[in-house]
């Protein structure tokens, strides 16, 4: 595995960082870059069109310099970033996509930390696809960037496990630490001269990508199995859009589903309520059965009601 090591001409007390950033997890970053002696952060670059009001209120505190651009890759940036002779540029949650002069522009070049277990879960919405396909654990990896998506080598990666009880909520609250943390690692190691490359042909010669996702991808299929159902309410729950279908016309958000242990497998009509319970009422899926225990919907539920995926259907 080939190491990054700093030349005996570069060797500074800090390392000077260019940091691209927004949300919690870059907010976490930052508070440990700002407690580390050894590092300086000569300017933020928030997400154009998306303010993070917290990121910018730290800026503002720290004399830090912020600065937004449409185009990060046009001759104007460039020439105002390179202004900063930053040995490294880091993105955590940056919304565009480096080119090669920018990328290679600070001597250490550009890293990125993908809330994604890498080369697998490429792409957008990625702790969103990983329960929605049933994954057991998540990944975050920090990696350089190259001139592929998602593609650099890996320098630090770490896995946490996923359970039934965990949701798209749970696993970003850790996400936004968990990045904070092997981010300011891969920093670190990166400065001492000790980090890997290692390319991610070594782990799979393929890998995959995830699309990101849009409105209209919420929408249950109940001719899907009660575990598929499952995994796409949890997947996109609060703070997520939630998923949704249609009773009567009108819209139902369902925000948690629960498995019924022993629930038996048999054929009904997919979407048709079919029984209450304590928590709320029971619906039938293309295997068996599941418990929806936390919805809103305005008008009443009853027995035989049929859920549609379309506001166009009769129930």
């Amino acid at each position: 595995m080939k190491k990054t090591s700093l030349s005996s001409n570069s060797v500074l007390a800090k390392m000077s960082i260019g940091y691209f950033a927004d949300g919690p997890w870059a907010q976490n970053a930052l508070r440990l870059f700002l407690d580390d002696e050894e590092i300086e952060i000569k300017f933020i670059c928030p997400r154009y069109n998306q303010p993070d009001r917290e990121l910018e209120r730290m800026a503002v505190k720290h004399g830090i310099d912020l600065i937004k651009n449409r185009n990060i890759n046009s001759a104007e940036f460039i020439v105002k970033v390179e202004a900063y002779d930053c040995d490294l540029f880091v993105s955590l949650s940056f919304n565009q996509i480096f080119k090669k002069q920018l990328i290679y522009l600070p001597p250490y070049s550009t890293i990125n930390c993908h809330a994604g277990k890498l080369p697998f879960y490429r792409g957008r919405n990625i702790l969103n696809w990983c329960l929605i396909n049933d994954g057991k654990e998540f990944g975050i990896t920090v990696h350089y960037i190259d001139e592929g998506i998602d593609t650099g080598d890996i320098i630090l990666q770490r896995c946490f496990p996923i359970t039934d009880q965990d949701t798209y909520a749970t696993i970003l609250d850790r996400a936004h630490i968990e990045c904070a943390n092997l981010l300011y690692s891969a920093v670190k190691q990166i400065h001492a001269g000790t980090a890997d490359r290692i390319p991610q042909s070594i782990i799979h010669s393929v890998g995959f990508y995830c699309g990101k996702r849009k409105p209209g991808d919420e929408i249950i299929n109940w001719k899907d199995t009660s575990r598929s159902i499952f995994n796409l309410v949890r997947a996109v729950c609060s703070p997520g859009p939630m998923a949704l279908s249609y009773l009567n016309g009108e819209v139902i958000r369902i925000n948690k589903v629960k498995l019924v242990p022993d629930a038996p497998t048999y054929k009904g009509i997919p979407g048709q309520v079919i029984g209450e319970s304590d928590e709320g009422f029971l619906v039938k899926t293309k295997d068996s059965f599941i418990k929806v225990v936390e919805y809103q919907y305005s008008g009443t539920i009853r027995m035989g009601n049929r859920f549609s995926g379309s506001s166009n259907e009769d129930d």
